[in-house]
């Protein structure tokens, strides 16, 4: 097993445990990674190895049909959050050049006759790949217990009732995105990256197995730290909705996606991060345990679900 270089390290089997002074042990180490950089990796994270290898084997057939047929799952006026999103059509927040990347959603799979599920469009199949729709619903919900696990370390860790997000994410509007960066072959627009420096919008993401090097992270110092050798671990990183609950006690870290080197231009690279996202109803009022003299309330009130449309026109998913 490799140990991560560039964030700390974690083992969610301490959490899992009957131990208390393990499960405290974890609590003790994610608080104080997320107060600090706002990222960790997570070993024993609960997401089989056979699994992300089925996953990234239909991925990497869906990514390589002609453009044509990826384009037939575009599904408009939904702002991507089904099918397929092509080649630079997001950018980071504040930027123009578009990302060098394209990819998919996958969303919330409704199963209990929650009324909520009106509010998200269907999930889609692919004709040309056997199962695809099914591996995608496997993740999806591997990825989900994972992170569910990991809302109650933090709950704890805010002084708050282990179950706090539990009812806020219940059937939430996460989203499971199997990304692909093509070769860099040829001109690009000055200023493109794989993907700008940005934070993410969510409560957590989970990131698993991306394929080649180019993840960093911007530390209190304003240094860029690339994050290499995460074999056996996930990433899993603060979104600006945990940092507008907790009043930036929890960091909402900008990281980035940088181009190869000269030499690797021509490679493809591939990850599938999981945003775990509440409901839309879900309150993000700064909790008053996380206001003081010292830190007065920063944010004005909002539900997670004006929050997100506000962000996805600023990134230009959405019009």
């Amino acid at each position: 097993m490799s140990t991560p270089k560039g964030i700390p390290s974690v083992d969610l089997a301490d959490f899992l445990s009957d131990d208390q002074a393990r499960r405290e042990k974890f609590v003790n180490e994610l608080g104080a990674a997320y107060e600090s950089i706002g990222f960790v990796a997570v070993r024993n994270h609960q997401i089989p190895e056979e699994l992300i290898d089925q996953l990234y084997n239909k991925i990497e057939s869906f990514f390589a049909l002609p453009v044509a047929l990826k384009e037939k799952y575009i599904i408009p006026g939904i702002g991507g959050q089904r099918g397929y999103t092509p080649f630079g059509k997001e950018h980071a927040k504040g930027q123009t050049a578009g990302d060098l990347k394209e990819f998919w959603h996958f969303g919330q799979f409704v199963e209990d006759n929650d009324a909520i599920q009106q509010e998200y469009p269907d999930n889609v199949a692919v004709d040309e790949i056997p199962d695809f729709l099914a591996i995608g619903k496997d993740a999806y919900q591997t990825f989900e217990r994972t992170g569910s696990h990991l809302l109650r370390a933090i709950a704890i860790h805010l002084g708050l009732e282990e179950s706090y997000f539990a009812p806020h994410i219940h059937n939430g509007n996460s989203i499971l995105r199997p990304i692909h960066y093509p070769p860099i072959t040829g001109d690009i627009e000055p200023g493109a990256v794989r993907a700008g420096a940005h934070e993410d919008i969510n409560l957590i993401t989970l990131l698993v197995g991306a394929s080649a090097d180019g993840l960093q992270v911007l530390n209190k110092k304003n240094e860029w730290v690339s994050v290499t050798e995460i074999q056996d671990h996930i990433v899993v990183n603060v979104g600006d909705m945990l940092q507008r609950l907790t009043n930036n006690r929890l960091k909402s870290t900008t990281h980035r996606v940088i181009n190869p080197p000269k030499e690797l231009m021509g490679t493809s690279r591939y990850s599938v991060p999981f945003f775990l996202h509440p409901r839309s109803e879900m309150p993000l009022n700064c909790l008053p345990s996380c206001i003081d003299d010292d830190n007065p309330k920063q944010y004005e009130d909002i539900n997670a679900g004006d929050y997100l449309m506000e962000r996805l026109r600023e990134i230009g998913l959405v019009k």
